[in-house]
């Protein structure tokens, strides 16, 4: 979509063709609403003082030498930091990125070495590690967000290296002929926004080069599909280094003059859901599922009269959303009995969540059960899938207005085409493909043709209407012994939403006669069943517990009565470890690195295939 078809009332950022101006333009409109804040209004910063802060910190920046092209790595929770210092550094043309918190030192030094950043920033948590990751790159200055610290990192008195500066210190640097004006309204949309370093499966990470043209042409998709308006709620949540949060959290709100409240810790995200009571919510799958069972196991806990209340009207909900999904017309006494549940049941529910103002709510980043989308669509939370990845600035297709179709992401978005090459790989052309990858560029070949078609490595379907269903990554297919192509991921996500106690499963099964899998305790679910039934245990004698044991049991029993009979678990292992993000057997974003996991529990996965 050009800025010459955005409709009458589109906001003014959108018909810019940079972040920066973009940026400018929300700021003489929006002064004095809020533009960031935290929770209980700790910190409240309006968009007249967030481009104050922008303007000095960008002339601070300039004064540690940072220019247009330069890389600024960024180490910080979620805050309001993180917004005013990235939004400065982009109106300087310089390229900030930012660094998973789970991330090693090695990791952190992988991406600075690659980057070639020389000024980082960062708070006082991370500082030692940040230092230590820092030696022997090209990083020269860090800025320490939340307080004073020392100013020569290495030791050695010659106040050189690894230099520690407030952000007052920072304003301080700022040379007294900074042209502020000149220096943003040079930056054009060719020039780099930022780099996604993509938290692959295998090898080091990839740096996802976009620009400001992408992310103004991503931006003006979403608006044409999202209903987004001046003033609306966003909670930034997700980690900054990921591409949904870095659209989500900061890019759309600087489109719209959104307000977005920071919130560092995401296991909180549902108490900021109740405060913050966002216009538009998008979240992860795993996020959905334990907001689902958390919901389900408070109903089942109400006396009898108001479980039986609360089930008659989910019912009344699914036989709509079954029917509507059907292409069949509702009957009329069920549309009255919704009508019912809606205001006495479904109406003071998304109150008491937060979501009375939420106008959508979105999921993407791994497959949903449909029981799930149909759950939450009984209710009215009618969550929309999207799909997209960091090589498309975030998402590709995504429901077009008024209309959601279970079990499907959705139609490529307005000035974008999509199509399947003959194995099924999901191939996507148009403005919001990535400049390429950071100092790979045979990568980058191997990955956009000659005619600009992005391998997405996704396997897919399109029906007859252009909606998208993806099956699968292309590499991460099951294929067992007798020849039959399996999607590990829909298998994992069925398992993980059969029970709360699951937080992660891994199935493996190709070239193999049937399927196990790894599953792995949540640590939120665990501590609730163990409160509930008064266990005391050690996270290792849970795993051997009768009554976890059964409870495993069971949501097994329960995922397979869904899938087919090659998909089936046959065997599988309740592992005492904990999967942290970043670790061995999970990306910083969570997804499984299959040969890590397939290598370090071997002993346990053949154990598996010898029972039978």
């Amino acid at each position: 979509m050009s800025d010459t078809t955005l409709p009458a009332g589109a906001p003014a950022g959108l018909r810019e063709s940079t972040l920066c101006a973009a940026f400018q333009a929300t700021v003489a409109l929006r002064g004095d609403a809020v533009a960031l804040r935290t929770r209980g209004d700790a910190t409240r910063i309006t968009w007249r003082d967030y481009g104050e802060r922008v303007r000095r910190y960008a002339g601070g920046l300039a004064g540690l030498g940072v220019r247009g092209g330069d890389t600024l790595a960024i180490l910080l929770v979620n805050r309001p930091e993180f917004n005013v210092i990235d939004t400065a550094a982009v109106h300087l043309g310089a390229v900030p990125f930012s660094i998973y918190l789970t991330s090693t030192i090695e990791q952190i030094r992988y991406l600075l070495a690659d980057s070639g950043a020389r000024v980082a920033v960062t708070e006082r948590a991370f500082l030692p590690r940040l230092r230590e990751a820092a030696a022997g790159t090209a990083v020269r200055s860090i800025i320490v967000v939340d307080g004073d610290a020392e100013r020569d990192g290495d030791g050695d008195g010659d106040g050189e290296r690894d230099a520690a500066l407030t952000l007052a210190q920072l304003e301080a640097a700022a040379p007294a002929d900074f042209d502020f004006e000149a220096t943003w309204r040079a930056v054009s949309p060719d020039a780099l926004l930022t780099i996604i370093y993509t938290s692959g499966t295998t090898g080091d990470p990839k740096g996802v080069e976009l620009t400001h043209g992408n992310m103004i042409f991503e931006l003006r998709a979403l608006y044409a599909v999202e209903d987004l308006r001046a003033g609306d709620h966003f909670i930034s949540y997700l980690p900054h280094a990921h591409i949904a949060d870095r659209v989500g959290g900061h890019y759309l709100p600087i489109i719209v003059g959104a307000t977005v409240t920071t919130c560092p810790d995401p296991r909180q995200i549902f108490e900021y859901v109740a405060e913050v009571r966002p216009t538009l919510f998008a979240s992860v799958p795993r996020a959905w599922e334990k907001l689902k069972a958390g919901l389900e196991a408070k109903f089942a806990a109400e006396p009898p009269g108001k479980r039986a209340a609360i089930e008659g009207a989910i019912s009344a909900g699914l036989a709509r959303v079954r029917a509507e999904q059907a292409g069949q017309p509702v009957p009329a006494e069920l549309a009255a009995g919704v009508a019912r549940a809606e205001e006495l049941v479904f109406a003071p529910l998304r109150a008491a969540l937060g979501f009375d103002r939420a106008r959508g709510f979105t999921c993407g980043a791994a497959p949903l059960p449909r029981e799930v989308f149909e759950f939450f669509h009984a209710m009215n939370i009618r969550i929309a899938e999207v799909w997209g990845m960091s090589e498309l600035s975030c998402v590709a297709t995504a429901m077009p207005p008024g209309r959601i179709k279970i079990g499907t992401v959705g139609k490529a978005v307005t000035g974008v085409e999509i199509r399947l090459a003959p194995d099924g790989e999901v191939l996507v052309r148009g403005p919001l493909v990535m400049r390429g990858y950071r100092n790979k560029p045979d990568q980058t070949r191997e990955t956009i043709d000659a005619d600009g078609w992005l391998a997405t490595g996704d396997v897919g379907e399109l029906d007859a209407e252009g909606f998208l269903r993806i099956i699968d990554r292309k590499k991460e297919l099951i294929i067992n012994a007798s020849g039959k192509n399996m999607s590990p991921v829909n298998i994992e996500a069925r398992i993980k939403t059969s029970s709360l106690l699951i937080g992660q499963a891994c199935v493996i099964g190709d070239a193999r006669p049937y399927n196990v899998a790894l599953i792995v305790l949540d640590p939120d679910g665990i501590a609730a069943f163990c409160r509930a039934r008064g266990l005391a245990l050690a996270r290792a004698q849970l795993t051997e517990h009768e009554l976890v044991r059964a409870e495993i049991d069971r949501a097994i029993a329960a995922a397979n009565e869904h899938l087919s009979r090659v998909e089936q678990i046959k065997q599988y292992a309740l592992l005492p470890d904990e999967w942290l993000p970043g670790g061995d057997e999970l990306t910083p974003t969570m997804k499984l690195r299959r040969k890590p996991i397939a290598a370090k529990y071997a002993t346990q996965i053949e154990a598996l295939y010898a029972r039978a």
